[in-house]
């Protein structure tokens, strides 16, 4: 009889361990179970979804230090399920995005005395995306139309758009925000002038009977602005209590430090590029506001931004790099993505000291140097190389003759470090971001911060800032 109750114990429990790796799609049961006491339990997925109720939301809002009011009401609510449970990948992607910006609007607000909680808004307004355009025309993480764009101080035209500019588009909005504030006299409708104008609040006021709160007015504006303030509102529940709805941030991605450069010049991006070795994604992403990848002689007085790890570079030669953006013959640049440059690349103007050396068969970066006298670093810091893996077609800018000293000497600055006072280490064959971490008393966030990194993904030859 013993035996048979035994028998049946192994059953059941064989039972529940197949149930339990099949509903949580393990294959090995040591990633689908744990122990408690000695007990065997399942895990919760990663992505679980975390029941709450509706007393328990309002308790959460009522603990908020909130500085705007915030009723929360079944549509409110609504809201709340739909970010948390049905559209959990929108929450991620923006928190994915917030890093970038928050801090900044943070910033921007405090200094225009708004609250803080006004920030949430351009997760509404964007998902946090500068160059987002709606179908009415409105652009940028405010989602500012061209005329009221430009009544804040936005240049908008056919060569420039100030309203991808995070800055200056956070300015503009914290201006206008506050003076829809001193119009209304209640946060919740400000928003709702921001999202429909200030004429159809004031027909929403008049149509109320001469309400002036938002939900007074509800009935009586447009269907969008009704879910506007409503997902808002949600929005900043939602972030402020991420871990109780098991929302996490997995790869955060961080703005890029920069300094502000004026060349007094018209000149366009791939040829900067070009000149000073400055990856052509990172000028588009620090100057969102140039538009075909140029500055027009219209705009030439604009300063450009330019990654701070190659600022001191780029400073250090800035009247070479002036010169040579303003020379009329295409030396650096083809016409066209994958053309061949419009003259012979070994024939570059040797009178700025520097050359364009275009790789051929069997080339190999040693004997390009040999041939012309520099080192293999120099070449390397010059072309903004990793490895001395080159290939057929490639352009390599090679510096010589009278300023070699001057540009060798920036060159050994910028493989020292990033800025004069910066200490890099070069990634070694089995190295992970967290060896490195343990090396130099850094945490793997404070690495990939320094270094503007996204993932982990790190390989053999990378020169990465420990500080």
């Amino acid at each position: 009889m013993k035996k048979y109750i035994l028998h049946q114990v192994v059953v059941l429990v064989s039972s529940f361990y197949s149930l339990s790796t099949a509903a949580f799609g393990q294959q090995n049961d040591l990633e689908s179970l744990g122990k408690v006491d000695g007990i065997v339990m399942p895990n919760y997925h990663y992505d679980f979804v975390p029941d709450f109720t509706y007393q328990e939301v309002s308790d959460r809002i009522q603990a908020m230090d909130l500085e705007m009011q915030f009723e929360l009401n079944d549509r409110v609510f609504s809201f709340i399920q739909y970010f948390t449970v049905r559209n959990r990948e929108y929450i991620k992607m923006v928190l994915a995005r917030k890093e970038q910006y928050f801090p900044m609007y943070a910033e921007t607000m405090q200094s225009y005395g708004m609250p803080s909680d006004i920030i949430y808004l351009s997760i509404v307004e964007s998902g946090l995306d500068p160059k987002i355009r709606s179908k009415m025309g409105a652009v940028g993480l405010w989602q500012f139309m061209p005329v009221t764009g430009r009544e804040y101080g936005m240049q908008v035209t056919s060569d420039m758009d100030d309203r991808m500019d995070p800055e200056k588009s956070t300015v503009a909005a914290a201006k206008y925000l506050k003076s829809l504030y001193k119009m209304f006299g209640n946060w919740e409708v400000a928003l709702a002038a921001y999202n429909c104008g200030p004429g159809n609040v004031r027909k929403a006021i008049r149509r109320s009977g001469g309400k002036t709160t938002f939900w007074g007015i509800y009935d009586h504006l447009p269907k969008e602005t009704r879910s506007y303030v409503p997902q808002f509102q949600a929005m900043l529940y939602v972030l402020n209590h991420l871990e109780e709805h098991n929302l996490h941030l997995e790869e955060p991605s961080y703005p890029l430090e920069y300094e502000s450069i004026n060349f007094n010049r018209a000149f366009n991006l791939e040829r900067m590029s070009s000149l000073s070795g400055i990856c052509l994604a990172d000028l588009e992403k620090l100057n969102p506001s140039i538009k075909n990848r140029k500055i027009p002689e219209s705009h030439q007085a604009i300063a450009l931004r330019i990654p701070k790890s190659k600022a001191f570079f780029v400073k250090e030669n800035l009247a070479s790099i002036r010169d040579s953006l303003g020379q009329s013959t295409p030396l650096l640049l083809a016409a066209t993505p994958g053309s061949e440059p419009s003259i012979s690349v070994e024939s570059a103007s040797r009178n700025s000291s520097r050359l364009a050396y275009k790789v051929k068969a069997g080339d190999a970066l040693g004997t390009i140097a040999t041939r012309h006298g520099v080192s293999i670093n120099q070449l390397r810091n010059w072309n903004n190389l990793r490895s001395n893996l080159i290939k057929v077609g490639q352009i390599l800018i090679i510096h010589a003759g009278e300023e070699q000293s001057t540009v060798t000497s920036s060159a050994l600055a910028l493989n020292k470090a990033s800025t004069p006072t910066s200490k890099t280490y070069t990634v070694q064959p089995g190295d992970s971001l967290w060896i490195i971490s343990k090396k130099h008393s850094l945490t793997i966030e404070q690495i990939k911060r320094l270094n503007n990194l996204n993932s982990t993904n790190i390989k053999p030859g990378q020169r990465l800032i420990i500080g």
